[in-house]
């Protein structure tokens, strides 16, 4: 009777340790199958705060294959045949409009030539395709541009009414940096080192964007303690106008 007591006892307590090991080892693979809470990456500082790829930001599509050379040969053509004009133009000195006179007398001669002698060698005339400019293309341009244009006219003016004085310093300086450059070269000279810049640095930055956005982190970081000290010990002491005094 003691035994079979014992025996009871025994079969007993191996099932309630049975029942804790197996628990504690559902427990060990409910902690091992939970995913572990990731660790919020920090977030990385981008120029001028841009949250999409650099493509995405001049607007994708056709343009900005050209500008981030996604496309070689168009990318390359475009700027041999833009730097052919500015040779033109500015170190051979020629006019605009005796190089499209001049372009469209060569061209006109050549096709005329060709389709009245293609019947004495026993050739076919030229076929020359019907050009015309698509229509959807320019009216998105001009209001693509009238927006830009009006949203600079709405800044100028909130600058001439005195609300942003870092807007206000910001411009003056642009302003007169832009003025310093346009005294060293003309306007064509101008125009074509923005685009090649538009069509060099975009590319670049994309390749080296990491560097360049800490780096810019950094002076950012300094120029707001700059700000801050020149805050500090001219702005703060320049008194407010009479109107901002007013309740509205």
């Amino acid at each position: 009777m003691a035994d079979h007591e014992k025996s009871v006892r025994e079969k007993i307590t191996e099932k309630f340790h049975g029942d804790g090991s197996s628990s504690s080892s559902d427990s060990d693979d409910e902690k091992k199958s939970s995913p572990s809470p990731s660790p919020s990456k920090p977030k990385v500082y981008r120029i001028f705060g841009r949250e999409q790829p650099l493509h995405k930001v001049l607007g994708g599509g056709k343009p900005a294959d050209v500008f981030l050379w996604r496309d070689k040969k168009i990318s390359g053509g475009l700027l041999v045949g833009v730097t052919a004009i500015w040779v033109l133009f500015e170190l051979f000195e020629y006019h605009l409009l005796t190089l499209v006179c001049h372009g469209l007398i060569l061209a006109l001669a050549i096709l005329f030539l060709w389709s009245n002698a293609s019947s004495f060698i026993k050739k076919s005339r030229p076929s020359i395709p019907e050009v015309h400019i698509p229509e959807e293309p320019v009216l998105e341009f001009a209001s693509a541009l009238t927006i830009e244009i009006n949203r600079a006219f709405r800044v100028l003016r909130e600058i001439a009414l005195g609300r942003d004085l870092k807007k206000f310093l910001a411009v003056i300086v642009g302003l007169w940096i832009l003025s310093t450059v346009g005294s060293c070269c003309n306007f064509l000279t101008l125009f074509y080192i923005a685009f090649v810049l538009l069509h060099t640095v975009p590319v670049l930055y994309e390749k080296y964007e990491d560097h360049v956005d800490a780096f810019a982190e950094k002076a950012m970081i300094e120029m707001k303690k700059q700000y801050a000290v020149f805050d500090a010990k001219v702005l703060s002491k320049i008194p407010n106008g009479p109107w901002k005094g007013k309740k509205a």
